[in-house]
């Protein structure tokens, strides 16, 4: 499936090795991939900003880079909205966590990666709790949720433009 309603787009600061992301996600019901071309392979660090179109809170997001590519356990890795965070010793998943974005809220999110390619591919997951589990029920799901990594569902397909500067 392709997105109609998701808008992002990218600006490659390739001087500084800076790629910035924005854009908004309307679905909760699918994962989303993410493609986005480089102007050169190498380490990156990522801005990314994201506005929360549904109608659930997020209390975690989970990002996992295809084969080519893995995340830099850096001090850059960061959210003002999530306390947590968790890399997965191969690198290849992690999970914001202890945290919640809103409907019509925006989150932040920064880390480095470091891409075999100039194409890397990244899938997202965002957890809303299920309204009907109780507090504790919410708490033990999270906690499997940040261990095993998200089940995928459904994936929607995005292609970021990328604008190349310096």
């Amino acid at each position: 499936m392709r997105a109609r309603d998701i808008q992002m787009v990218g600006t490659a600061d390739l001087a500084r090795r800076v790629l910035m992301v924005t854009g908004a996600i309307d679905t909760t019901d699918h994962d989303v991939s993410v493609s986005i071309s480089l102007p050169e392979a190498g380490r990156w660090q990522v801005i990314k900003a994201e506005t929360n179109l549904t109608d659930q809170t997020w209390v975690a997001m989970q990002a996992v880079m295809d084969e080519e590519s893995t995340f830099v356990d850096d001090a850059m890795l960061m959210s003002p909205q999530f306390a947590k965070s968790f890399m997965t010793p191969d690198q290849r998943r992690l999970t914001f966590f202890d945290g919640e974005v809103r409907p019509g809220e925006t989150v932040l999110k920064t880390y480095s990666m470091e891409t075999g390619g100039r194409k890397p591919t990244y899938f997202y997951s965002r957890y809303s709790p299920i309204a009907t589990d109780s507090a504790e029920k919410s708490r033990q799901t999270l906690d499997e949720l940040v261990a095993d990594g998200m089940r995928q569902r459904p994936v929607i397909e995005l292609i970021v433009p990328v604008t190349v500067i310096g």
